[in-house]
């Protein structure tokens, strides 16, 4: 498979043009993705925006696809953006809300539950979908902003190890033994957003908590990279799902990309409580990612390393380029060290040639090392390109 021909380049310096890159994204899905039959969205495109998956309803892409239309609110997009909020906060409370026993369900199939089980990761972007909603002025976000937090707090937080526990059964009596660093990452990004829409410190305290909890005691137990799966005394294991670096939630390895999520995170945490480790900390996690991660030779960024450091997966992820963007701009605006504009330029020039698609509008999802696609599946769910948006939407506030 070819890459695009459509070469365009992208200044990640002006805040209009970083507007622009986000409302192609949104105008990609929308209103391709309203299904207005059986309530929510739709989960499944081809690159062309062709719709080839009518049925999975996912909590995260729910989540995400609130996200992405509050943020098109939120930066002066077309009116259909709070219409197509809300639509979603609808679907979380008639749907995705367990009605008997609280808390969402993870997957739907049309409007039958597939996947009962009540995870962390999946909560914990509800309080991110519901909290931009309220900020972007989704009244009723308010209530399932409320809710979330209080089922999040009442069954996830593991009061012993300050940390968040991952996953129940759907009546919230079996708790699995495993224990995962992705699950806090977007726990963190939740709670900044809550912060940053409600303003109650308690969402502040719970995001810096979180932040130096898995930057310094987590990745001191690593080597000083975060591991992504731990045991339930939040030891590093190095056994669980040894290998698989597919799995959507719970992959095997260090996660280059996820070392760039954290450094975006500790940045933007920074805006509203500045301490000296988080530059540090968010300056050694990117340095660490790119030495690791960085392909010199075909671009991009490797998906994944083993406990050793080194390259078990070559592929090439849309996210992981997303959120090293995130990461430069922000390090770039906080410490006006131009080096980082320079990854920046890399990251976007890269994301450009073999990533964004110019022509339909979107992201495309996996590469190869030599950047070839493997399918003509744009988005399968969860993916709703929130990843690239939340990037530029980081950008643009680090701008201001």
């Amino acid at each position: 498979m070819k890459k695009s021909t459509y070469s365009h380049s992208i200044n990640f310096q002006n805040k209009e043009e970083l507007k622009r890159q986000i409302f192609k994204t949104l105008d990609f899905y929308y209103p391709a993705c309203m299904d207005y039959e059986k309530g929510g969205y739709i989960n499944g495109f081809l690159v062309d925006g062709s719709v080839n998956d009518t049925a999975t309803k996912h909590l995260v892409a729910t989540s995400r696809y609130i996200y992405n239309f509050s943020i098109g609110v939120i930066l002066g997009g077309k009116s259909w953006c709070l219409e197509a909020a809300r639509h979603g906060i609808q679907f979380l409370n008639r749907h995705h809300l367990d009605k008997l026993h609280n808390g969402y369900f993870f997957e739907m199939n049309d409007l039958g539950v597939k996947n009962s089980t009540k995870k962390a990761y999946g909560h914990a972007f509800v309080l991110l979908a519901s909290s931009i909603a309220y900020k972007a002025g989704v009244e009723e976000a308010r209530e399932v902003l409320d809710n979330v937090y209080n089922v999040i707090e009442t069954h996830f937080w593991d009061s012993e190890y300050e940390f968040y526990k991952d996953e129940w059964d759907e009546s919230w009596t079996t708790l699995s033994s495993y224990r995962g660093q992705n699950a806090n990452m977007h726990m963190c990004e939740a709670m900044i957003t809550s912060y940053e829409a409600t303003g109650e410190e308690k969402y502040l305290n719970k995001a810096y908590r979180l932040a130096k909890g898995v930057t310094h005691e987590l990745a001191g137990r690593s080597g000083g990279m975060v591991w992504e799966n731990y045991t339930p005394e939040w030891q590093p294991d190095y056994q669980f799902n040894k290998n698989n670096t597919k799995d959507e939630f719970r992959p095997y390895g260090f996660i280059p990309g996820h070392q760039f999520e954290w450094s975006k995170l500790l940045m933007w945490l920074d805006r509203h409580k500045s301490e000296s480790w988080m530059l540090e900390t968010a300056e050694e996690l990117f340095r660490k990612g790119w030495e690791k991660g960085w392909d010199s030779k075909y671009g991009g960024i490797y998906f994944a390393l083993s406990p050793e450091m080194e390259v078990i997966d070559k592929d090439k992820n849309y996210w992981v380029m997303a959120e090293a963007i995130a990461a430069s701009s922000l390090l770039a605006t906080k410490t006006g060290k131009h080096e980082y504009w320079d990854y920046c330029n890399q990251l976007v020039t890269y994301s450009s040639e073999y990533l964004i698609d110019h022509e339909h509008g979107g992201w495309y999802k996996l590469l190869n090392r030599e950047n070839k696609r493997y399918s003509n599946v744009k988005s399968s769910p969860p993916k709703t390109d929130y990843h690239p948006v939340a990037a530029f939407y980081q950008a643009i506030l680090a701008l201001d």
